[in-house]
């Protein structure tokens, strides 16, 4: 099959969306497929092979975020020269309703169409005031899948339609068969995320870190991601701030070998969240997670069953569950093996061959691919994407 695959967001800052599209393209690369993915990109910034650049992206706020992001009629051509060299069987575009690369594919494509929907935002004032040239668009989608139930909930509540659920997918063993590194063990909590993204929840950790350290003096954070760890910092007590340690950004290997060394894995956000990938990876890895009680994290934690959850933006909660897990290896391990078993819903052996079945369902009357067997692996598939069975 041929594929073509739009992320909406620059590929030269990483993020959840990217990592996921990139993970979905090598899967199906691996499977034998022709894969083509166009992403906003600057020209002279090295790519797969597989990633063909829309040209450079601008930062725009959104999603209580700030997203970079590609629109404008240079843009446009580039759609129109990807699709068309590309002849794909189907196209799968992932946030169509951001203004971006989604939203141009989705006016200039002709043929099944796939939209996967990440954002979580009950009150999306964009969505709201773009809904009428959204909808124009949006019709011409054969098929939605939402990352989350609330992902979903949006979708259904700004834009209308319904979606079939289909989660962020993770290599699983990729994490789990990581080495531990010994410098990134002993009594360490990790944190990872944009230092300089409020909403990622890093200055909670922060606030809750004191109380932390009196308990447990020995403790460490460790920081992976990018932004400014003097500004991190700047609130924390002087003669506590050398048991903080920033990484920088680090490669997926070194994100495994982090993740597979810390006795406890904070996700300290504060909203905003459609899923949470970074959960995904740490319960992978075999870490113990210690999230905020959001409603995406507490469905990815299956309700507090394979990690626990403290009350959002709540410091002194934090640092009261990060205390008690801290001092109690049983319950760590506990959680770890929770995790371990939890999370193979979402290696990519089971998401990719959800969105495959997906694929083949739209395509039914052109490919001739699809089969009960496959479609029926999502429960409800060909009703939920309003599709009849043949």
């Amino acid at each position: 099959m041929r594929i073509g695959i739009v992320c909406p967001y620059s590929w030269d800052v990483p993020g959840g969306v990217q990592f996921h599209i990139r993970d979905l393209a090598e899967y199906f690369i691996r499977l034998g497929h022709e894969v083509s993915v166009l992403a906003p990109s600057d020209d002279d910034t090295p790519l797969p092979p597989y990633v063909v650049s829309a040209g450079r992206a601008v930062p725009v706020p959104y999603n209580g975020s700030v997203a970079r992001l590609n629109f404008g009629f240079l843009s446009a051509a580039r759609v129109r020269r990807w699709l068309h060299d590309g002849a794909f069987d189907v196209v799968h575009i992932h946030e169509p309703s951001s203004p971006s690369l989604g939203l141009l594919t989705c006016w200039a494509a002709q043929g099944p169409l796939v939209a996967t929907f990440h954002t979580s935002n009950p009150r999306s004032k964009a969505m709201i005031a773009a809904y009428s040239i959204l909808q124009a668009a949006l019709e011409k989608i054969s098929a939605r899948i939402a990352v989350s139930e609330y992902a979903r909930r949006t979708l259904v509540e700004h834009l209308g339609g319904d979606a079939v659920v289909i989660p962020n997918g993770v290599d699983v063993d990729f994490f789990a068969k990581a080495e531990p590194k010994p410098e990134w063990q002993g009594d360490t909590i990790g944190f990872i995320g944009r230092i300089d993204e409020p909403r990622k929840g890093l200055p909670v950790l922060m606030k809750a870190l004191p109380r932390i350290l009196a308990a447990r003096p020995q403790a460490r954070l460790l920081v992976a991601g990018r932004g400014d760890a003097e500004e991190a910092v700047e609130d924390l007590p002087e003669e506590l701030r050398s048991r903080v340690e920033f990484l920088g950004m680090v490669s997926d290997e070194d994100k495994a070998r982090f993740l597979r060394s810390v006795d406890l894995y904070v996700a300290p956000n504060t909203g905003g969240e459609s899923f949470g990938i970074v959960l995904v990876e740490a319960m992978s890895a075999g870490a113990p997670v210690l999230a905020s009680d959001l409603d995406a994290f507490a469905q990815v934690l299956d309700r507090g069953a394979a990690g626990e959850l403290f009350a959002n933006e709540n410091a002194d909660a934090l640092a009261e569950a990060a205390v008690r897990l801290l001092e109690d290896p049983a319950r760590r391990a506990e959680l770890r093996e929770r995790g371990s078993a939890h999370v193979r819903r979402f290696d990519w052996s089971t998401v990719g061959a959800d969105i495959l079945s997906v694929y083949e369902t739209v395509t039914d009357g052109t490919t001739a691919v699809a089969t009960d067997e496959r479609t029926d692996r999502t429960p409800g598939l060909r009703a939920r994407l309003g599709l009849a069975r043949d």
